[in-house]
């Protein structure tokens, strides 16, 4: 048998990422088993960065959708199952008015986060209201039906069909900041900010305002709400709406990067489940917090360990729910009064 020449062997070069040849490993030929050159370290090392750049945009999405869970459970102290499918309704509607209406894509995704909001006051009047605050598990079990019965509507409506929705920000080959050899796309750019955005308007405006006043004091006890003249049923549609409209924001900022189905949501939101668990089921910043360290994690974990396969982000975020619920209820940066849930 012939021993290979490096004439024989492939030039290509062997930075994390790269595509074996027949099944093992390439190497440059300049490289040694002991040493690596520059070429092949600054190339793992823009992998790597892109690879960060990808795990937060990734966890931004997560951290948005955690946000309107956290919105709804701060005010009432119950998790809203059905938010990923309320966020998948507004996201079809936003996707309908600019394809179909000819709508600007900022003013359809506008309308539908208003349209959401209204949608969602509507179902916390018709169905929510009706309960009793502190019965928890009887809400929780109509927002599981909920959840059915959205999906089934959407698919009813829309149908299976995969639709590509467009992007807010500028999106090409040439659309992008070079940063340590990684690309930067504006896509990625515009979302990461204006998601930074919509967190520092809405911590200040439940830290700030009366709204934030009220509820947090409703979150705090119901009873002693009511007993200082706070509308409990305002209060809570408020939330509702909110919620909505920010979940909605969430789904059309996540949805150019894949296709839209009635599945779209569904791994996001148990992503999300995970993110606002980490973050803490009471924290507005920890909720995005949470979303970008899960987000990092399945990122460079399904990256750097491929064997692992793309299902483990779902296995790590269940990991992740039943780890923090057992250690730390009340999650990494939320406050220490919470219960387990």
């Amino acid at each position: 048998m012939q021993t290979p020449t490096n004439a024989n062997r492939s030039t290509s070069c062997g930075w994390p990422g790269a595509a074996p040849r027949h099944g093992r490993s390439v190497s440059c030929s300049c490289c040694s088993p002991r040493s690596r050159c520059t070429r092949c370290s600054r190339k793992g090392a823009a992998l790597y960065v892109q690879r960060l750049i990808d795990g937060v945009t990734n966890g931004i999405q997560y951290g948005l959708v955690a946000l309107s869970l956290v919105l709804v459970f701060k005010a009432t102290k119950v998790i809203n199952f059905a938010q990923g499918a309320m966020a998948l309704i507004g996201t079809y509607l936003a996707y309908t008015f600019t394809t179909s209406l000819g709508m600007p894509l900022a003013v359809a995704i506008g309308l539908a986060m208003v349209v959401s909001a209204v949608g969602a006051v509507g179902v916390e009047r018709v169905l929510i209201s009706h309960f009793d605050p502190n019965n928890h598990l009887a809400i929780v079990i109509v927002t599981l039906a909920l959840y059915l019965a959205f999906n089934a509507i959407v698919a009813m409506v829309w149908g299976f069909d995969p639709k590509g929705f467009p992007t807010l920000f500028p999106k090409g080959s040439d659309s992008y900041l070079e940063l340590a050899g990684a690309r930067l796309y504006f896509t990625e750019l515009g979302n990461i900010g204006l998601a930074v955005a919509v967190v520092v308007a809405l911590h200040l405006a439940l830290t700030r305002t009366r709204l934030g006043l009220r509820f947090r004091c409703v979150a705090s006890s119901v009873d002693s709400a009511r007993l200082v003249g706070v509308n409990i049923g305002r209060t809570s549609r408020g939330c509702w709406a909110l919620a909505a409209a920010v979940g909605t924001l969430a789904g059309c900022l996540a949805a150019p990067s894949t296709y839209l189905d009635p599945t779209f949501m569904d791994k996001i939101l148990v992503y999300s489940f995970a993110a606002a668990t980490l973050g803490g089921l009471d924290s507005v910043i920890g909720a995005v917090v949470g979303g970008v360290v899960v987000g990092l994690t399945i990122t460079l974990v399904t990256g750097y360990v491929p064997v692992l396969g793309g299902e483990f982000g779902l296995g790590c975020a269940f990991l992740v729910i039943i780890v923090i619920l057992q250690v730390k209820p009340s999650g990494l940066l939320g406050g220490r009064h919470l219960e387990r849930v």
